[in-house]
């Protein structure tokens, strides 16, 4: 096979598989949330064949709550997937009708900005809300409202904060692709690069170590109220101040690196 027959291949192959686009940038991150959507998207005829069977079985008397179930099961699965997938890919709907004609530079900084100070906060808020929603619903052993449903709810709700992670990850492989363009990357420029995101996310931690050690140090103290703890009204300034720090370490380290060089 020729170059030019193999390099035209290969643009068709980018064109029908949006995995395969701009490969050659892409992170660890990357591959791996294409990797799991390549995976997920197997469910798509799964939930086909699972669509037209309950149809025809309910066309000869019979209703299994299960397959009900079930369908509503892949179809949120692979849809959480598919929207990690689309960010990874550059796939999601979007209005490019002036972006498409910026030079690289350019749209690489409106990306660091809509993905860190926009999208990123949202994605860190909703994998920690859903995390304890889906705690919640291990505890109480939800289950299906029909008696011959899938009763194990709490499985699909633990996949939500899941599917959020694994968007986190693709956003940050993007932010990475996307400082590369206009930067050398280092962890001060991710942090300002998402400085919201990562803002939220260090409050989160602050958090959470400060919950577990107030858990484990004082056992007698009623578990709902640790959170109303006074300590725990400065998480959002602890938080702040691990940002700051790791911005100065980094930011330091990075001089002497170059310096050296």
């Amino acid at each position: 096979m020729s170059s030019d027959t193999l390099e035209a291949a290969n643009q068709s192959l980018a064109i029908t598989d949006p995995g395969e686009r701009n490969r050659e940038n892409h992170v660890w991150g990357d591959r791996l949330m294409i990797g799991i959507g390549n995976v997920f998207a197997w469910l798509f005829p799964v939930l086909m064949v699972a669509i037209v069977t309950q149809v025809i079985i309910r066309k000869f008397g019979f209703n299994q709550a299960w397959l009900d179930d079930a369908q509503w099961w892949m179809y949120g699965m692979a849809m959480l997937v598919g929207f990690g997938y689309a960010i990874t890919t550059e796939s999601h709907v979007r209005v490019d009708i002036l972006h498409q004609n910026y030079a690289p530079a350019k749209k690489s900084k409106i990306e660091i900005v809509a993905l860190g100070w926009l999208l990123l906060p949202f994605l860190i808020l909703m994998a920690d809300i859903l995390m304890h929603y889906a705690i919640a619903s291990w505890r109480a052993g939800e289950g299906s409202d029909s008696a011959n449903g899938l009763h194990m709810l709490y499985l699909l709700k633990a996949a939500l904060p899941i599917g959020f992670v694994a968007a986190i990850i693709a956003s940050v492989a993007a932010l990475h692709r996307h400082l590369t363009v206009i930067t050398t990357p280092a962890l001060w420029k991710y942090i300002i690069g998402a400085l919201p995101a990562a803002w939220f996310g260090l409050e989160r931690l602050s958090y959470y170590v400060l919950w577990w050690f107030t858990r484990i140090t004082q056992p007698d103290l009623n578990v709902r109220a640790i959170g109303r703890q006074d300590v725990m009204d400065y998480t959002m300034w602890m938080g702040f101040g691990l940002m700051m720090l790791l911005i100065v370490i980094s930011f330091v380290r990075s001089r002497s690196t170059t310096r050296e060089a």
